[in-house]
Formats: structure tokens, C-alpha cells, sequence
């Protein structure tokens, strides 16, 4: 298994282009294209809220029916949630457009990222589609170019591609992101698109998406609001031509780690890119007694505003990682756990059985200054691990949000 460059396009049949449609941004690209040169069966995991914004619901409904899928048009800047049946009307007339521009049959596949509640200016969408189907190319830089033009409030695209083989043939799996605020997934705003040329099926292709994203997306978290408009959606079209994917088999197990891959680090990147933050927060526990209790007591250390503020001050401020473990719902003994924080500059450890050992407060705010910090919380009840990925909460994140919608 190697990391290659690119993206979306680096599987064989992929397509890409993102153009400025001027839809809320007047400076940069808003509106990107994914397209598969022959139809690819999809598997996608949705936002739980309860409020879903239209692209949501349309996108749901394509892969409940198992429909083939030619393409993925997403705009960013205005999110077309909560717009009413106007809002969803503009999903069909998007997508119907798409389909006659780019000559196509199958369904398309939508996402929208911004602010809630404004309508989509339905015009220029149209007029972006005519124009990302003439910009479309299979190049490397046409599937970066793809994953700036979703960004929001990121600071950085986010898309990683690696390649492995099954049998005699190179399966490449490629994806690009978009997430930094309203990021708290219960499948942020977030938005996930993989393409992949494996031949495998739709229903093989979502029982590996489904569990996969309770092991990444469902576990970072920014902000801990779980936005109206969450997507990860899979495309895979088969050119690779290799054995078909079957559960059982070492290319289930070889397809299931690189989806793996790209989306952890997808989801790391989402993390690490949080609204006004300055490093990325990672808390595994381990020795837990089962995996669900080492990932609920991991997601509440990273979702706990107290604990954000400490590692953005770089204060070793151990009280509050136990304290967000003890109200986490799970479970176990304070009095033998060992804490430790760790970075790029060492590794410390502040607690062993349950009390502060004589740490160095000067070496704990080296580690903490980093901007990649993990926390390391032993339960000694058992052998199974979780890890959660949030990042520090700063006045950064205060300065982004209240004015959001300007």
C-alpha cells in the first residue's frame, strides 16, 4: 500500500474541474465536478440531524435505491438547507442540467457547504456547470484544484490518494474533503468524496464505507455541532479490472485498510484545520474493556471546551482530560489510570495510577506547544483502544463565527 499523488482523479476514469460561479465568494472558486467516465455504483454515510439540507435528501435517495451514479457537482458558500421545496427543487434542476451537459444518464450526485437558509442562486449554478464541463481534465491538478474550490472557512484543501494491488492490478483509491467548522459527525459541515476504480459492488462497497466511518469521520469532532449537511460518498466504477471484492477475501481486507487510510487521514485533516485552531488534538484510550468504551470516553476528552482552551494555552492542565473522561458515560477506575501528553518535542507522563507524578511543567508546555499533540490515557481494564481527533479551542474560532454570514 503507497501514497500517490492527486486525489479523486488519480483512479483510472476520473474527471475533475472547479470553476468561480460566484455564488457567495467573489474571489476564488466555488463549484466543483467529479465525473466518472463510465458509471460507478455508490455508497454514501449522512448526517444524522434531524434537519437535512436538500442535497442531503437527494443524495440519500439515490444511494437507498442503488442507483448508478455519473458525477458529483458541489458548490460551496451557501449550503441549500432549510429552503423548502424550492430548495429542493433546484437539487433536480441542477442535477438534470449536469446530465445534459456532460451527456450523461446516470444519477448526479450533489453537496452544497455554506450558510443555512439563504436559496441557491440557481443561474449561476447553472452557467458553472456549463463551464466545469468544459474545464474538465483527469489531471492531478484538476482534482486539487476540485478540492480548494469546496473549501469554506478551511485554510488548506484536503485530499490524499493511495494505490495498492489485487492480484496483478493497481487499485487506486483517491479522495477529497472539506471541514473546519460546524464539525462534529454522527453518521461538521463536512464533506467527504472518494472515487476509487475497484470493482467491487454497491452493497460490499457500503458495509466497508458504513463501518469504516464510526472508526474516523464519528470521531473528531471542532465544535460539536453536527451540521445539516454531512456526506461521504464512495465511487467506484471498476476500471481496475481486477477480481471482483468479496467479503472473506485479502482484497476486502487490502480495499477495506486504504479506504481506511485516505479517510482517517481526511478526517485528521478536517480535525487539524478547525475554525481559528492551532494544533491537532489526538486522545487514544487504550486498556479499555471494549472499543466502544475506549472511543466514548476518547471523544469526550476532545470535545471538552476546557480541555480545547488548556492545550491552546499549552497547560498541562491533566484535571480536565480526566474530568471530560469521567462524565463521558463509560465506566471505570480514576485510580489506575496513567496519563500521558505526547508531540513531536517528547513524551510525558502526568499521571500514573490515578495521581499526578513529579512531572516537568517546562517539558509538558514544550510538548504542548506543538501542532500535533496527543493524549495517552491507560485504563488497564483490557486490551481494546479508541482514538478521537478534535484541536484546541482559540478566540480564533469566537472571531470566524460571529460574523459568519457576512
Amino acid at each position: 500500500m503507497r501514497e500517490i499523488k492527486g486525489g479523486v482523479t488519480s483512479p483510472k476514469g476520473y474527471e475533475a474541474a472547479a470553476v468561480a460561479a460566484n455564488i457567495k465568494y467573489k474571489d476564488r472558486t466555488d463549484m466543483a465536478l467529479i465525473i466518472s467516465t463510465t458509471p460507478a455504483v455508490v455508497a454514501g454515510t449522512f448526517t444524522t440531524n434531524v434537519v437535512k439540507a436538500a442535497p442531503v435528501k437527494w443524495d440519500m435517495k439515490i444511494v437507498q435505491a442503488k442507483e448508478k451514479a455519473g458525477a458529483i457537482v458541489v458548490n460551496s458558500g451557501i449550503a441549500n438547507a432549510c429552503t423548502g421545496a424550492e430548495g429542493d427543487g433546484y437539487c433536480q434542476v441542477v442535477a438534470e442540467k449536469a446530465q445534459a451537459v456532460l451527456g450523461i444518464s446516470e444519477a448526479v450526485l450533489l453537496g452544497s457547504t455554506g450558510v443555512i437558509g439563504m436559496q441557491l442562486p440557481v443561474e449561476k449554478m447553472l452557467s458553472g456547470i456549463e463551464a466545469l464541463a468544459k474545464a474538465k481534465t483527469g489531471d492531478v491538478a484538476a482534482g486539487t484544484a476540485a478540492a480548494k474550490a469546496i473549501m469554506t472557512t478551511d485554510t488548506k484543501e484536503k485530499e490524499l490518494a493511495i494505490a495498492f494491488n489485487i492480484g496483478d492490478k493497481e487499485v487506486t483509491v483517491g479522495g477529497m474533503a472539506k471541514g473546519s467548522g460546524m464539525i462534529h459527525p454522527n453518521m461538521c459541515t463536512m464533506l467527504s468524496f472518494i472515487t476509487t476504480d475497484a470493482l467491487i459492488s454497491q452493497e460490499v462497497l457500503q458495509q466497508i464505507l458504513s463501518e469504516d466511518v464510526s472508526d474516523t469521520y464519528n470521531m473528531i469532532s471542532v465544535d460539536g455541532d453536527t451540521s445539516t449537511n454531512d456526506t461521504v460518498l464512495v465511487l467506484a466504477n471498476g476500471l481496475a479490472e481486477n477480481e471482483e471484492i468479496l467479503p472473506g477475501t485479502k482484497a476486502y481486507d487490502d480495499f477495506k485498510a486504504a479506504l481506511h487510510q485516505v479517510n482517517e487521514y481526511l478526517a485528521k485533516a478536517i480535525a487539524g484545520d478547525g475554525e481559528g485552531a492551532t494544533a491537532l488534538f489526538e486522545v487514544t484510550v487504550k486498556g479499555a474493556k471494549t472499543k466502544k468504551q475506549a472511543q466514548v470516553i476518547a471523544k469526550s476528552v476532545v470535545c471538552s471546551d476546557l480541555t480545547k482552551t488548556a492545550i491552546a494555552g499549552h497547560d498541562a492542565n491533566w484535571g480536565r482530560v480526566l474530568c471530560a473522561m469521567g462524565y463521558a458515560g463509560e465506566e471505570f477506575d480514576p485510580e489506575v489510570v496513567d496519563l500521558f501528553f505526547e508531540s513531536a518535542a517528547g513524551t510525558v507522563q502526568i499521571m500514573a495510577s490515578g495521581v499526578a507524578t513529579d512531572y516537568s511543567e517546562e517539558l509538558a508546555t514544550k510538548i504542548l506547544s506543538e501542532e500535533y499533540v496527543k493524549a495517552i490515557a491507560d485504563l488497564k481494564q483490557g486490551q481494546e483502544t479508541g482514538t478521537a481527533w478534535g484541536c484546541d479551542l482559540t478566540h480564533g474560532y469566537i472571531d470566524i463565527n460571529a460574523d459568519y454570514r457576512s
